[in-house]
């Protein structure tokens, strides 16, 4: 079966840096499982992906407009009010924060006394991304997955 329409295929994936400096991997692990053409994945992979079926492995470099996005203006001040009791707030690092919009992540730039200055921009916005792609299997996806649009795990019908 090859990916497509109301398919759900499982990959290990290998990220690198257009330097080729590992960022992250699924191996020795699970491997990725995506409902393909839901936006599961960034579009650069998702299109990479259509086509191809259990077996393939390739690479796919990902420009900046293709993955995160370009580097925007996210910048923002932010009362610690908004951020976790339990969390140490230093530069450098992520959080989640709730927002009328929903969850976002943010890191975080400065820390003040009573507010936190942080960037809101993913924190691989702007950069050509490098994939290794090995795909595990591909499926039909069920009825529910489709209309849930996320992939079910261990036979769960809900999440």
């Amino acid at each position: 079966m090859k990916i497509g329409k109301d398919t759900v295929a499982r990959f290990h994936y290998r990220l690198s840096d257009a330097d080729g400096k590992e960022i992250e991997s699924s191996h020795g692990g699970e491997p990725m499982a995506v409902l393909w053409g839901v936006g599961g994945v960034i579009p650069g992979v998702e299109r990479a992906l259509e086509g191809r079926q259990a077996g393939d492995s390739f690479q796919v470099s990902v420009a900046p407009e293709d993955g995160y996005g370009p580097v925007r203006e996210l910048k923002m001040r932010v009362s610690k009010k908004y951020f976790p009791k339990d969390v140490a707030l230093k530069p450098g690092i992520t959080v989640q924060l709730q927002t009328e919009q929903g969850p976002r992540v943010v890191r975080v730039v400065k820390v003040g006394m009573s507010v936190v200055d942080v960037d809101g921009n993913h924190p691989l916005a702007g950069r050509q991304l490098e994939f290794a792609i090995d795909i595990v299997d591909v499926r039909a996806a069920t009825p529910e997955e489709i209309d849930h649009r996320h992939v079910h795990h261990d036979g769960d019908p809900h999440h």
